[in-house]
Parts: C-alpha cells; sequence; structure tokens
C-alpha cells in the first residue's frame, strides 16, 4: 500500500463527515518604516488625494522609483551596447566563414533585435509589470493587428519567401518594380537599392515577390548584342570581316561561347547586322564600350559608310506636263 493512502482516506472520512479542516492563519507581512512610509504615499496617490502626502513620503517615492528609472536607463545602455556588439560578433563570425551574406545581415539584425526584446521584458519586471502576461495580451490582439496591418504582413510574408527561394542576393544588379540597381540589403519587410546613380531605394517585398523578377548578374557571363547598319554599297562578305575582327580587338569578350556576326535583314536604307559577344559581368560596362567602339573604328577604317535614314522622292515628268 502507497505511504499517502491513510491521509487520503482520513480527507475522505473527514470530507464524508461534515467536518471542514482548520483554516491555517495568513501570516502577516511585517513592513520597516520605509517601507510603510512608501505605500502610504502610494496608498494616497493612488486615491487622488495628493495633498496629504508628506515630504518624507514624497521623498521615499522618489529615491525608490528614481533608482528603478535609473536602473532602467543603464539597463537601456547595456542592451544597446551588447545588441550591436552581438549583431557585430554574429556579422564577423559568418563572414569569417563566408556564410552568405544576404543571411549574414538578416541574422545579425534579429540577434540585435532579440537582445534588446530580452532587456525592455527585463526592464519591465524592475517596474513590476508582469512580463508573462504579454503573450495573451499579443494573442488577444493578434486578429485586430492583422486586419490593420494587411500590407505589411503581406510585406512579411514576401520577405520570408524571398529570403527562402532567394531570386538574388546581396550584391546582384536586379531589376523590380521599374527600377536597375545593385541589392544592398533584404530586409523582412523592405528591400534596399542602391542604383548607378548612387541613389538609395527602399521597396516593398510585396511588390517585387508579386512581379516580375530580373537578376542582371545572375549568370557569369552575359551577351553583349549590337545592331548596326551599312550602306547598301558595301561588300557583305568585306563587312562581315570588319565586324569580326573587331570582335577579336575586343579584349573583355569571351572566346567561349564563340562569338558571331550575324546578318539580320535588309532594311529600309540600310543593310543590318548584329555583333554578339559574350562578356564577363564584372567588366560588361567596359567590355560592351569597348566592343561598339571596335565597331565603329572598324568600320570607318574600311571606308564602310554607316546610313543615314534615306527616302528617294521620284518626280513623274508625264503627270508635270498633263496638269
Amino acid at each position: 500500500m502507497l505511504p499517502f493512502t491513510p491521509l487520503l482516506a482520513q480527507a475522505a472520512q473527514t470530507a464524508a463527515e461534515g467536518a471542514t479542516p482548520e483554516s491555517t492563519p495568513a501570516p502577516k507581512t511585517t513592513l520597516n518604516p520605509t517601507q510603510e512610509l512608501v505605500a502610504s504615499g502610494w496608498r494616497k496617490i493612488m486615491s487622488g488625494d495628493f495633498s496629504s502626502v508628506t515630504s518624507e513620503e514624497w521623498t521615499q517615492l522618489a529615491i525608490l522609483y528614481g533608482m528603478k528609472i535609473a536602473l532602467a536607463l543603464i539597463l537601456l545602455i547595456l542592451a544597446l551596447t551588447l545588441s550591436s556588439w552581438a549583431a557585430s560578433a554574429v556579422r564577423r563570425g559568418m563572414t569569417r566563414v563566408k556564410f552568405d551574406e544576404t543571411l549574414t545581415k538578416f541574422f545579425a539584425k534579429l540577434v540585435r533585435w532579440v537582445v534588446l526584446l530580452a532587456f525592455v521584458m527585463l526592464s519591465l519586471s524592475k517596474f513590476g509589470v508582469e512580463t508573462t502576461s504579454f503573450a495573451a495580451v499579443i494573442g488577444a490582439a493578434g486578429l485586430a493587428i492583422g486586419l490593420a496591418f494587411q500590407g505589411t504582413l503581406s510585406n512579411f510574408a514576401a520577405g520570408a519567401m524571398l529570403l527562402i527561394f532567394r531570386p538574388y542576393k546581396v550584391g546582384d544588379v536586379v531589376n523590380v518594380a521599374g527600377y536597375t540597381a545593385k541589392v544592398f540589403e533584404i530586409e523582412l519587410f523592405t528591400t534596399a537599392l542602391d542604383t548607378f546613380d548612387n541613389r538609395r531605394i527602399i521597396v516593398p517585398n510585396s511588390s517585387i515577390f508579386g512581379a516580375v523578377i530580373e537578376n542582371i548578374t545572375y549568370h557569369k557571363a552575359r551577351r553583349a548584342d549590337i545592331d548596326v547598319g551599312v550602306s547598301y554599297e558595301a561588300d557583305i562578305d568585306e563587312t562581315r570581316r570588319v565586324l569580326e575582327q573587331a570582335l577579336r580587338s575586343v579584349p573583355q569578350v569571351e572566346a567561349e561561347p564563340e562569338p558571331a556576326v550575324i546578318l539580320m535583314g535588309l532594311g529600309a536604307s540600310s543593310v543590318d547586322w548584329q555583333v554578339r559577344g559574350w562578356i564577363k559581368g564584372e567588366v560588361f560596362g567596359d567590355g560592351k564600350q569597348g566592343l561598339i567602339r571596335a565597331v565603329k573604328m572598324g568600320l570607318d577604317g574600311a571606308g564602310i559608310s554607316i546610313p543615314y535614314p534615306q527616302l528617294d522622292i521620284h518626280l513623274d515628268p508625264q503627270g508635270d506636263a498633263a496638269a
């Protein structure tokens, strides 16, 4: 038989007989003089009777809550210092192991806010605020917050999808929401872009994830297409030779994939060509400029003209005479 069985039996018998156990008187709390002054002053303040609060009570209240405010300020300064240090430590550690730059910035900022939130909860507890009740408050306000911040929550969901599926990363050049720029930072609600004329653009993530995303620097090499029209008097084979020589003269143009010169068609005023060369992403701008220059100088050196748009007007002499 279990050792506590007799106690259970005795309790059941007592309940059956209608007997009530003797209540144990609550221990009386003894306050020191300082605590009594604080309690008395606080009761008067809460009742609205400010005039009856003595100077000693005001002094003790000021000392008590002044110390709490000073402690909260110290905790705040410590929180800002430690959160910045923790974020820097996370950033340095992930950079040292060559972790992804996008997630590195995200985790560093997440650690900073977690540390700040922990210190805020600690500061509130020093003022007697029950921090365990925050979960219930957040749960009760969840529906209202969701309705009030539908756009914000959609940006949050889009930011989470961007971080999971990774259509671009920090440092990529993208064309999103009507802007062509380099990705500076990806946050949960927005994406920061830096344009080539040094403007910072903040775009909501919902505007990006729900539209077409062009990642210009996703591949290591890109093809530069140079359209040019030459005179009808120019020899076709000679023009091809000059354009191919211009392609080979540009050092940024890669040998593989093989560059090409394509005869596109016979236009209204010119014979149309397209010069195609593959250039690595980091030197694409310089390579394309060099290719345009080489094409123009090659055609000029070979005496092949690039004609202006022309319109031939033919007059009918018989029609003029009849008129």
